[in-house]
């Protein structure tokens, strides 16, 4: 492909055919990162029985894993905005399969640290790709389906996340310390194998990506706006009260969904709720992130016709209700009502993005920057779960998420009424407001 033959940069995804397939490229990234995140919830039990953990122990895993986005996600803006956006994707995987090739030594030393520096490692790749990858993913058409673009590439990362656990947990929940009877070596050695094969297949599927986006990268970086390829400036953000309000209301959501799903495998093995054996409760998993992947294709057609604001608000309230619904009854209801708060999840993380990038005075990538940091609440919130399962049970720590989907819904309410940036106040979306 030559240069002339390359699309415009901002090319609408309606009027021309390359920005369309640029668009599925990156689409195709949020299915990747969406399954390798995922996969976290099914390896806590794995390392909680192997390495004999309790379950703030066990979480461990998960705030390795998103204190990453907290340490990586300002200067991962940084350097996005100084390569461009093909370069950081690729130098994104790159980072990734290390993480992944780092697992075998963690399980060969039977090192549960070192595992945690493997996921560190890992999530370190997945910050650089939503650095780039969200931005670039809003960019690539007009401005008035922003949120319907951004909320259809989030519909795939959660056809990743319907994938992931039940792949892993037929992987990692099966054979070894999972077949029954006493523990030995023997099952130890086949059950750490076991994460062995895991990431050994991820880092070759994820190589695979790397090589061809490579091939396509002169495509993504032409078919981006300008605005993502900004450089610099990336503490900007912190001079912006809705950069710092989206920023919050990120922390909450994601530390609300991956404490839930990190909780849930045991959450429904325990016999007072489904009573079911770990393979078959890690599988159903997938079910709590299918409601959000429903959820995303539904809300990406509701954002055709209703605010975002007003949408955002009422799944949050639902989610809270659902949170609070679980603490209060027990059987399998209580298992049913929980995985459905996936369903209530599915448009949060994608509006609450856009709603903020459209009313932050700070540029976009140094909205971003600071949007991606505030993931580390998947880091936080899932030990707050953990302290207060430790301390009580599974079920009274849906009181944590409780409280934060309650906190989102009030981010949406006040962004309905808060005015658009004057950067964007010519072009934003028409349909949120």
């Amino acid at each position: 492909m030559t240069p002339a033959q390359l699309p415009p940069s901002g090319a609408s995804v309606a009027a021309d055919p390359q920005t369309r397939l640029a668009f599925g490229f990156v689409t195709t990234l949020f299915f990747i990162w969406g399954a390798v995140t995922s996969v976290n919830d099914v390896m806590i039990p794995a390392v909680k029985s192997v390495f004999a953990l309790s379950d703030t122990e066990a979480f461990l895993t998960q705030f390795a894993f998103f204190l990453a986005y907290g340490v990586v996600s300002l200067p991962a803006a940084a350097l996005a905005g100084r390569l461009g956006s093909a370069r950081a994707i690729v130098t994104a995987l790159g980072v990734m399969i290390l993480g992944c090739l780092l697992m075998p030594l963690a399980t060969t030393l039977r090192a549960y640290p070192i595992v945690l520096i493997a996921l560190f490692v890992i999530a370190s790749g997945i910050t650089l790709l939503q650095v780039s990858a969200n931005p670039l993913s809003a960019a690539l058409g007009p401005k008035s389906r922003t949120h319907f673009r951004l909320v259809f590439s989030q519909a795939f990362n959660s056809v990743g996340t319907v994938v992931g656990p039940f792949l892993a947990a037929h992987t990692l929940l099966q054979g070894g310390l999972f077949a029954g009877g006493t523990p030995t070596p023997d099952k130890i050695a086949d059950s750490l194998h076991r994460i062995d094969i895991a990431y050994e297949v991820i880092a070759v599927i994820v190589l695979a990506l790397a090589v061809l986006l490579f091939r396509v990268r002169r495509l993504l970086d032409a078919s981006a706006s300008a605005d993502t390829r900004l450089a610099g400036g990336t503490l900007s953000a912190f001079g912006s009260r809705w950069a710092l309000l989206g920023a919050a209301a990120i922390f909450l959501y994601v530390g609300a969904e991956v404490a839930i799903g990190s909780a849930m495998t045991n959450f429904l093995e325990q016999p007072d709720i489904m009573g079911v054996a770990p393979v078959v409760a890690g599988s159903l998993v997938s079910l709590y992130w299918l409601g959000a992947l429903v959820g995303r294709f539904v809300g990406s057609a509701a954002l055709t016709r209703l605010p975002a604001g007003m949408l955002l608000a009422g799944a949050a309230l639902a989610a809270a209700l659902a949170c609070l619904v679980v603490v209060g009854i027990s059987g399998p209801a209580a298992g049913i009502v929980a995985l459905a708060i996936g369903l209530s999840n599915a448009i949060m993380f994608p509006v609450i993005f856009t709603l903020t990038l459209e009313r932050s005075t700070a540029s976009t990538p140094a909205t971003v920057g600071l949007l991606c940091t505030a993931v580390v609440g998947g880091a936080v919130v899932p030990l707050v779960f953990a302290h207060v399962a430790d301390a009580s049970s599974r079920s009274a720590a849906f009181v944590v998420p409780l409280v934060c989907y309650l906190l989102i819904a009030g981010f949406a309410l006040a962004a309905r009424r808060a005015p658009l940036a004057g950067r964007d106040a010519t072009e934003a979306p028409t349909l949120v407001h």
